[in-house]
């Protein structure tokens, strides 16, 4: 007999922040863990909750999706990150809404507070921020793209008001460190794709581009001290992709 719904967590060396993740997800009846190869406690911290924990080295974030599905057992599926928490609201309209539909609503979005430096952005881009994590396994044809990824469905499309928190940023130096790791995978994708070569023009245009859209037209400014260093992050973040572009063309 099939279980009613499977969360799905990916992760590596995630010991610092897995144990929320798993906490706010006790309640379903199934966990699976999609291990990448970590070196820290994952993967004992994520047993002690009764998590079923896969290794699975490497391969890109839609793999490590496909592979959870393909390994629960749940006729729903939730996808939760190790830094994002299951809200007490989110949790009552899966199980009295969701859990409890028909067979016509097959994929829902879920909106995340994104908790950066501290502090909830609203603004920036940063709210609702929906994200497709909670689908019936059925209808789902699997995850494609190697950066944003998204689920391939067959079925109707609804949103859910309960949301994920979502613990994106604490500090400086782990926003650098990520964006060091998400640019070398975005710069790869553009030359793959034989984006033009850069040049002055396009690197100013591009970062204007990114400053006004998050501090202009999203209004970034309006979440204080943290909205504004966040935006102006995001141009730097912007800038290191597209340096690292650069690179690869005039290297190749």
């Amino acid at each position: 007999m099939a279980l009613k719904i499977s969360a799905i967590i990916i992760a590596k060396n995630e010991e610092k922040k897995i144990g929320d993740s798993l906490k706010s997800v006790k309640w379903v009846d199934e966990i699976i863990v999609i291990d990448n190869d970590s070196i820290d406690k994952t993967a004992q911290i994520a047993r002690r909750y009764g998590a079923r924990v896969i290794p699975f080295k490497d391969g890109t974030y839609s793999s490590r999706k496909n592979k959870g599905a393909e390994e629960a057992k749940g006729e729903w599926l939730l996808y939760i990150d190790a830094d994002e928490r299951v809200t007490t609201k989110l949790r009552g309209e899966i199980e009295n809404r969701v859990l409890r539909n028909s067979a016509e609503t097959v994929i829902y979005a879920i909106p995340r507070k994104n908790i950066i430096l501290g502090r909830e952005l609203r603004h920036g881009g940063w709210w609702p921020d929906y994200v497709k994590h909670l689908v019936r396994k059925n209808a789902l044809k699997g995850w494609k793209g190697d950066l944003h990824e998204e689920p391939v469905f067959e079925g109707n499309l609804e949103y859910l008001k309960g949301a994920l928190v979502h613990l994106k940023h604490d500090n400086l130096s782990e926003m650098v460190e990520k964006t060091n790791d998400w640019s070398n995978i975005e710069a790869k994708l553009m030359f793959e794709a034989k984006h033009p070569p850069m040049n002055i023009l396009r690197f100013s245009s591009a970062m204007f581009r990114e400053f006004w859209l998050r501090m202009i037209k999203q209004m970034a400014f309006l979440d204080g001290s943290e909205g504004i260093i966040y935006a102006i992050y995001q141009v730097y973040s912007r800038f290191i992709s597209y340096a690292k572009l650069w690179e690869m063309q005039i290297r190749k």
